[in-house]
């Protein structure tokens, strides 16, 4: 198939549409269901290649759960503790493949940025992970094939509607790209930089102790960084980003969203929130809006006088600023990375509040001092990696 005619673009008014390869070659993708949109395709196309890289950087199997051109979770195939698999609503005696395990931490990390995603996996998809996948109000999934069983699942969704991809896993770009904005065409060299390990050997800091799994944490950051809208930032935990700040203009406010979502996942795994008592039958969009307003300062909209019997049987206790600083207080050793260099310190600062122990960044600011200093103020382990990450 050379071309695939689309409904619509990015909004409904903009007619006609499609993908098509200008060599007249075929479409690396094929559609096993449903009908894809064109946001759909960017962002399988864009998740494919981060996982794809993922699994190289790391040997293990990756997920990611994209919306509107952006990661909303990136992960690997580690298992999940209890908790984890408490706050990601993962039954306790489930079978999780390392497929699984990867698309639960990729899902269930930021369930709120989730909510109608398009997932993408590293490898074939198997009924361990199509099960999971199933209750999920999601659009859609890419991956390199399907078993028969993960195929049936998953074409049954949303009535039969929903999209299931295969994409070739030997497909090859062309090394320059193309795009067009206004009429006027861009053409730049694909970004084929490689993340590994080499890429965290410049340690500016006076800690220079970088542990096995924080090499993996840094690849998954780096690695998310270059699939997510620019300006970004990533926290990362065992293997998961646990936050991601995408297309903010200004750095600071990346890290300050990236930490607050960040700051989220570990409030959830608080007692105050596993012990919420929820109402027989709500939903599962439903339950995850509960809990972010609950650990949010809007918490009266969901546990008031007047409103709280529609989502709890017994009536929580309010989650004071003062024992969420506390709890998250026990937060450690998170890696952050960043797609350009900290201008200056307070970006380390705020990482400092949300747990973070490792930092890999480009590096080359004016005030580069200042940003090692405060991270040695804290003993992080800081590498400049030398290379810039903008995805546009």
């Amino acid at each position: 198939m050379q071309e695939l005619e689309l409904k619509y673009g990015c909004n409904p008014n903009q007619k006609p549409s499609r993908v098509f390869m200008e060599d007249g070659s075929d479409l690396p993708i094929t559609v096993l269901n449903g009908r894809p949109g064109y946001i759909n395709l960017l962002d399988a196309l864009n998740g494919f290649q981060l996982v794809k890289e993922l699994k190289i950087a790391t040997g293990l199997p990756a997920a990611t759960s994209f919306k509107h051109v952006s990661p909303a979770g990136a992960a690997v195939g580690q298992p999940l503790s209890d908790i984890e698999k408490k706050i990601y609503w993962v039954a306790d005696d489930a079978d999780l493949s390392p497929l699984a395990c990867a698309y639960a931490r990729a899902r269930g990390a930021d369930r709120m940025s989730s909510f109608g995603d398009f997932i993408s996996l590293s490898d074939v998809c198997d009924e361990s992970t199509a099960l999971l996948i199933k209750p999920e109000v999601s659009d859609g999934v890419i991956a390199p094939g399907y078993t028969d069983e993960a195929l049936a699942i998953l074409s049954a969704k949303k009535k039969g509607n929903y999209c299931v991809l295969k994409i070739d896993e030997a497909y090859t770009p062309a090394p320059v790209e193309r795009k067009q904005v206004y009429g006027v065409t861009f053409e730049q060299g694909r970004n084929e930089l490689k993340i590994d390990d080499a890429l965290f050997s410049n340690v500016v800091t006076k800690n220079k102790e970088i542990t096995a799994q924080a090499r993996i944490d840094m690849a998954v950051a780096l690695i998310t960084l270059k699939y997510t809208q620019s300006n970004s930032v990533c926290y990362v935990k065992d293997g998961q980003a646990i936050g991601i700040g995408a297309g903010q203009q200004s750095r600071i406010h990346c890290t300050r969203l990236a930490g607050s979502k960040a700051d989220n996942w570990y409030l959830r795994q608080s007692p105050q929130v596993l012990g919420l008592q929820f109402v027989d039958g709500i939903g599962r969009a439903d339950r995850d809006n509960a809990i972010d307003l609950y650990i949010g300062e809007e918490y009266m909209d969901v546990i008031g006088d007047d409103v709280w019997q529609k989502t709890f049987k017994v009536r929580p206790e309010v989650f004071t600023r003062e024992a969420k600083r506390a709890w998250l207080d026990g937060m450690k050793d998170v890696t952050l990375g960043s797609d350009a260099f900290f201008p200056f310190g307070d970006n380390v600062e705020r990482a400092h509040k949300s747990g973070v122990k490792y930092i890999a960044q480009p590096g080359g600011s004016v005030r580069d001092d200042n940003v090692i200093e405060t991270a040695d103020k804290y003993d992080m382990v800081m590498c400049f990696t030398g290379i810039r990450l903008f995805h546009h």
